[in-house]
């Protein structure tokens, strides 16, 4: 049975559980709210505020998330009342000394990430912003300064943005959370960089993914675990054509749900692969549902629902639910929505899964064939401006206007406008990388566009400083340079060049006269012959005549296509 109470004007939910005592509280802020000259931020405040605790003998952690950021620990009482005291206080006064010194740990756990599916398909449906800021580094973290970290926190990590959970038998004492007043903050709401769904674009070679936005509920959940039954069964078990499947499913904030899935392929697979994952979308989408997987997921789901509520699983997501400001719902209502659906409702799921469904191919495979659009990877236009031609390659050409800048040749059209720029990486040595609301980027490198220092100036005056982001200085070797140009001929080069051809028509000038010599000398024989001059040769020199002409025939045709050529 939850309880509802407030420490400090922070609402509490306190549920009694068999295990041991844990708490959390949490925030509605995450990477979704930071704009992408700004990215890490939150991600920093967590770390930050966490340093006050130091090293402890209990489990503590945080957390941030798409959408929340949480501070979580499990202990005895008096443990968690510290942490959570802790916690509280080094938000209201984060220890700005140690800003280098946490940058750094962020960077270096950055960069021992690694690719995930998830993030490549956040980038192509939402682009550079919200929900899509998932994907890109945490370049934020270089011009972070302190008045930007406490402007952060007076807005997010406040009592009216924040929900406090305990796990145990009682409201523990001495809470003090001291939080400053403050708003609760609503979710952003979610951009598009898709024209047309579905939509399809190719990733890595050895993986297929997709995900879609539906309607939040227990049919779409159910809808997400059948999927994966599905897809393992048809794609390793049957077919032996993947080892790793899985599905996921993440509740928003708006009431909508985002639905992932993915199956790893080998690279002579990929077809196989690719074709397997869409037949089984395709089938769920037509109502082609075995109830028996459809009773295992419902039955499984429950038995994880009842043993998540005794130990207090359920609580961060009554949590995460309050602060989006849906009503905090028991078990017994979870387990009568969960039986409450049927097939019917799961292949209503399904089908809009599938109209707005993005998919990931694997490596250059294709997906037109199956119905989906192909993603946009380039800009419909130019803007209109100045061109600055590429050094030694004119028909790329930089173009840079009131309205943005663009990058057009080798068959291709990237655009960022001003007005729809989510950020710009600035280097010292004068490169920019502009990059839009849809993802699309043009870099900007003065050292290959005559010029464009120009371009580099009209930029930095136009977007507002907030848009920039400083990037470290980039070793020397990695700065690209124009191919050299090819060097003058001197007049050894010339007379190279004209001792060539005139070698060149000598031979076809000896050639052709040997060609004639032999072709007259053939053709008198000939007529010797036929007069029978006592003078005429025979067959056997008439014929080596006849060979020579054409050997030498052959080899001056031979020689003029050469010269052609």
């Amino acid at each position: 049975m939850i309880t509802e109470l407030a420490v400090d004007g922070v609402p509490v939910l306190l549920a009694p559980t068999t295990g041991p005592m844990h708490a959390g509280l949490a925030f509605r802020v995450g990477l979704a709210d930071e704009p992408l000259a700004r990215r890490g931020i939150t991600h920093l405040v967590e770390h930050l505020a966490l340093h006050s605790i130091g090293v402890a003998d209990y489990h503590y952690n945080g957390a941030t998330t798409t959408e929340f950021t949480f501070f979580h620990m499990q202990g005895a009482e008096a443990d968690i009342v510290a942490f959570l005291n802790g916690v509280c206080r080094a938000l209201t006064d984060l220890p700005m000394d140690r800003l280098p010194v946490e940058k750094e740990i962020l960077r270096t756990e950055e960069n021992g990430r690694g690719g995930n599916p998830a993030d490549m398909l956040a980038l192509w449906r939402h682009g550079a912003r919200d929900y899509g800021t998932v994907a890109y580094p945490e370049w934020g973290l270089t011009g972070i300064t302190p008045d930007d970290l406490r402007a952060w926190v007076t807005r997010y990590f406040n009592r009216g943005n924040a929900v406090l959970w305990i796990a145990g038998p009682g409201l523990p004492d001495g809470l003090e959370l001291g939080l400053p007043d403050g708003e609760r903050q609503p979710a952003p709401a979610a951009s598009s960089a898709l024209p047309v769904r579905p939509a399809y674009f190719s990733g890595p070679p050895n993986v297929v993914a997709w995900n879609a936005i539906v309607p939040r509920g227990a049919a779409a959940g159910v809808f997400t675990a059948v999927l994966e039954r599905v897809l393992f069964r048809s794609l390793r078990q049957e077919s032996g054509l993947s080892y790793t499947v899985r599905s996921g499913y993440e509740g928003r904030a708006d009431g909508t749900a985002e639905i992932t899935a993915l199956a790893d392929a080998l690279p002579e697979k990929q077809g196989a692969v690719l074709g397997g994952f869409v037949d089984v979308l395709a089938a769920m989408r037509l109502g082609l549902i075995d109830e028996a997987d459809m009773t295992a997921v419902v039955n499984q789901r429950a038995e994880e629902l009842t043993r998540a509520d005794e130990t207090g699983g359920l609580l961060p997501g009554r949590v995460f639910g309050l602060l989006t400001g849906r009503p905090v719902q028991t078990l017994e209502q979870d387990l009568a929505d969960l039986r409450a659906v049927t097939g019917k409702d799961v292949a209503e799921i399904a089908a809009v899964a599938c109209a707005d469904g993005l998919l990931m191919t694997p490596g250059r495979t294709r997906a037109d064939w199956a119905g989906y659009a192909e993603a946009p990877a380039e800009s419909t236009s130019a803007v209109e401006g100045v061109a600055y031609p590429m050094i030694n390659h004119p028909e790329v050409r930089l173009i840079a206007g009131d309205a943005g800048v663009s990058r057009t040749g080798d068959d291709e059209i990237v655009t960022v406008r001003y007005a729809e720029c989510a950020a710009v990486l600035a280097w010292p040595d004068g490169a920019r990388r502009l990059i839009g609301h849809d993802g699309i980027q043009v870099q900007v490198e003065p050292t290959l566009f005559a010029g464009a220092g120009t371009v580099v100036r009209e930029i930095d005056a136009r977007l507002p400083a907030e848009l920039r982001i400083p990037m470290p200085a980039r070793d020397p070797d990695t700065i690209p340079a124009p191919p050299p140009a090819a060097p003058k001929p001197t007049w050894r080069d010339r007379a190279r060049v004209l001792g060539g051809y005139a070698s060149r028509y000598a031979w076809l000038a000896g050639l052709t006269l040997m060609t004639l010599v032999c072709g007259l000398g053939a053709l008198f024989a000939l007529i010797l012959l036929i007069t029978g001059d006592e003078d005429a040769p025979g067959l056997g020199p008439l014929a080596v005549m006849i060979a020579l002409a054409v050997v030498m025939g052959r080899a001056a045709v031979a020689q003029v296509r050469e010269m052609r050529e």
